[in-house]
C-alpha cells in the first residue's frame, strides 16, 4: 500500500488493520513488517503498537523487537471461537469423536505459556482424567502442547526450550531440550503428536491440528485415555478419526462451515 493510499485510511481502523495484519501473519512481528501492508508513516505504526502494547492486545516477544498476541487478543480470539452458534457445531463434532473413541476429547487453544482447554466431551467410563474447560497445560510434555511446539520455527523453538521449566512430571517426561528437538521434528513430520505418560503417569493422549484457512495451527484436537484401556498402538488406530473431526472443526471457521452449521 502506497503512502496516498495510507491517508486514506480512517483514523479509527487503523488499530483494527494492524491487528488483522498481525493475525494474517501468524508468527511473531515487527512494526515493520506490518507496516509494508499497511503503508503507514513511520511514527504512526510505531505509535499504533505502543498503544496496542499498553492496553494489552499485543505483547513484547523475547527479542524485544518483535510482538505476539497479547492476553486481551487471545481472550478476544477465544470468545469468538465460544460463540453460541460455532459451539453446537463444535459440541456436535466432539460428541461425535468421542463416541467413536470412547474416551474424553478435547480441544486446546495455544497462550502465551500453555495450552488452555478450549472445549471438551467427556467419557462416559467412571475412570476418567478430571482437565476441565479452562485447564491450562504445559507444552512441551502434553499431545496438544508438542503438536503446538511443532508449528514454531525451529529458531523460536530453540528459544521456548531455552527458557522454559522443563520439569520432570513423571519417569516419562522429556527434559533434555535436544531430545525435545528431536521428537517436536518428528511430530512436524508425521502431522499428530503423542504424550506417552509425559504429563501423567498411566494417561496418554494423541492430537492433531485445527488448521486455520491459511492452513496453520489454530488449536488442537485431542483425546487421552488411561493406560487401564488405551496403549499407544491403540491410540493410534483413531488417528484417521481425529484427523477427519479436526477438519470438521476447521471447517466451522470458514464461511461454508458456518453456514452449513446453521442448517
Amino acid at each position: 500500500m502506497d503512502g496516498d493510499k495510507s491517508e486514506t485510511i480512517p483514523t479509527n481502523l487503523r488499530l483494527l488493520l494492524v491487528l488483522e495484519e498481525v493475525a494474517r501473519i501468524g508468527v511473531p512481528v515487527t512494526p515493520t513488517s506490518v507496516n509494508d501492508q499497511i503503508g503507514l508513516p513511520k511514527p504512526t505504526i510505531h505509535r499504533l503498537f505502543t498503544t496496542l502494547e499498553e492496553e494489552g492486545f499485543l505483547q513484547r516477544d523475547m527479542d524485544g523487537r518483535s510482538y505476539s498476541p497479547g492476553p486481551r487478543l487471545r481472550d478476544m480470539a477465544g470468545g469468538i471461537l465460544s460463540s453460541l452458534r460455532i459451539r453446537t457445531a463444535r459440541q456436535a463434532i466432539l460428541r461425535r469423536l468421542s463416541g467413536q473413541i470412547g474416551e474424553t476429547c478435547n480441544i486446546a487453544l495455544p497462550d502465551r505459556h500453555a495450552m488452555t482447554y478450549l472445549e471438551r466431551v467427556e467419557t462416559e467410563w467412571p475412570l476418567r482424567i478430571q482437565l476441565p474447560i479452562g485447564t491450562q497445560v504445559p507444552f512441551y510434555c502434553t499431545a496438544s502442547g508438542k503438536m503446538y511446539l511443532s508449528s514454531l520455527t525451529r529458531n523460536h523453538l530453540r528459544r521456548y526450550l531455552e527458557a522454559a521449566a522443563l520439569d520432570q512430571r513423571t519417569p516419562n517426561t522429556l527434559t533434555d531440550p535436544d531430545a525435545l528437538v528431536r521428537e517436536i521434528a518428528q511430530v512436524r513430520k508425521s502431522g499428530y503428536a503423542l504424550d506417552r505418560e509425559e504429563f501423567m503417569t498411566d494417561m496418554i493422549a494423541l492430537a492433531v491440528a485445527i488448521p486455520d484457512r491459511h492452513g496453520r495451527l489454530l488449536a488442537t484436537l485431542s483425546f487421552h485415555a488411561p493406560t487401564q484401556r488405551f496403549d499407544i498402538d491403540k491410540a493410534l488406530d483413531f488417528l484417521p478419526a481425529l484427523r477427519e473431526a479436526a477438519q470438521d472443526l476447521a471447517a466451522l471457521m470458514t464461511d461454508d462451515g458456518l453456514q452449513e452449521s446453521t442448517i
